[in-house]
């Protein structure tokens, strides 16, 4: 990743990949793009976004990032739904930091047309 490159892998400049939905500019068109901008958000220490895109259902009253921690790559290794035609979705990916790395499987749903992050399961 350059610094003129997305923090999501995709290989855009942020303003107009991931900071557009950052700034509310615009809303994530599928559940594996909102999955992308919340792991950029995640990069920028962006917690009011992070809350704004999680489900109301299962969103916790306050977030607190480490700022010490240092992301370093995002894979998406699968998805399933989450499209425009879908009310529901799923996008598997594995987010690497430094010292390590973690592998999640997402749900995420749409509320009044955007989509929104519900919860997501660990793996190994």
């Amino acid at each position: 990743m350059t610094t003129r490159t997305c923090p999501c892998g995709l290989p855009e400049p942020y303003d107009s990949c991931c900071g557009r939905f950052h700034a509310g500019a615009s809303s994530a068109p599928t559940a594996e793009t909102l999955m992308r901008s919340r792991y950029s958000a995640f990069v920028k220490g962006d917690a009011g976004y992070l809350l704004r895109t999680w489900h109301p259902r299962t969103r916790p009253a306050r977030l607190e990032l480490d700022p010490g921690m240092r992301w370093t790559g995002l894979e998406i290794l699968d998805t399933a739904q989450g499209t425009a035609f879908h009310t529901t979705g799923t996008v598997t990916f594995r987010a690497s930091y430094r010292g390590g790395s973690l592998h999640e499987r997402s749900r995420f749903e749409r509320v009044d047309g955007a989509w929104v992050y519900v919860d997501g399961e660990f793996s190994e």
